[in-house]
């Protein structure tokens, strides 16, 4: 059984305001993307690495594995205009057999601890999934100006990523997506609505997304 990473990194990167998206923003003179592919390279569950990207960053992207050796990254190819495109494109670019796993990991989750990594695909090698998530701690409730009401917390977490599937689930849900003219905000929806079980495997605060100018901020601090 082979692992396929899947890292899409098209997006641009609006929320955050900077002239570069997110995902190439350089932190100790390193582009964030590289902290991300690095932690796929060093875990010795990952076979290779695919990318998605917009095409003028193919030769960033290219100088990046060269730079970090990261032998795993394979291949490159086009980003698409939703995230779900991105990973489309490169599901249907790597040669993996039906129940071989594939990971999808947002390039913008930089700090995924490796023990984490591990578990969400020993996870998934053993029950045929894994989705990431971090149970809520804080107080949860439903408003605008004002509170409507309060949500019990106890059963509710935040989904994060890695995302991990055997290759015939995601590629059938991805299809299935198309043909109903749905776009998931992430992999674990669609898989889903085939009427598969999702796995949880508890994520960590280290592994948050960095999305706006907050986020940038604080991973620059936890750097130093």
């Amino acid at each position: 059984m082979k692992v396929f990473a899947i890292i899409p990194a098209g997006g641009k990167g609006t929320r955050s305001s900077t002239e570069v998206p997110k995902q190439y923003l350089k932190f100790s003179g390193k582009e964030l993307i590289a902290y991300t592919l690095e932690i796929f390279q060093k875990n010795h569950l990952i076979d290779e690495i695919i990318v998605s990207a917009e095409p003028a960053y193919f030769d960033l992207i290219n100088k990046i594995k060269k730079k970090y050796k990261l032998t795993k990254l394979t291949n490159v190819v086009e980003g698409g205009k939703e995230r779900q495109d991105s990973v489309f494109n490169a599901l249907k670019s790597i040669n993996a057999n039906d129940d071989d796993l594939v990971a999808v990991h947002d390039a913008a989750r930089p700090l995924l601890p490796d023990d984490i990594l591990t578990k969400a695909i020993n996870t998934a090698k053993e029950k045929g999934n894994a989705l990431v998530c971090l149970k809520a701690r804080d107080t949860l409730l439903k408003g605008e100006q004002i509170v409507k009401e309060y949500i019990d917390r106890s059963e509710m977490y935040y989904v994060q990523t890695p995302q991990i599937f055997k290759y015939a689930d995601l590629m059938n849900a991805m299809k299935k997506a198309y043909e109903n003219n749905f776009i998931g905000t992430d992999e674990s929806m669609l898989v889903k609505a085939l009427g598969i079980d999702i796995n949880i495997v508890e994520g960590s605060m280290l592994n948050f997304k960095i999305t706006t100018m907050t986020d940038i901020e604080m991973f620059g601090k936890l750097l130093r």
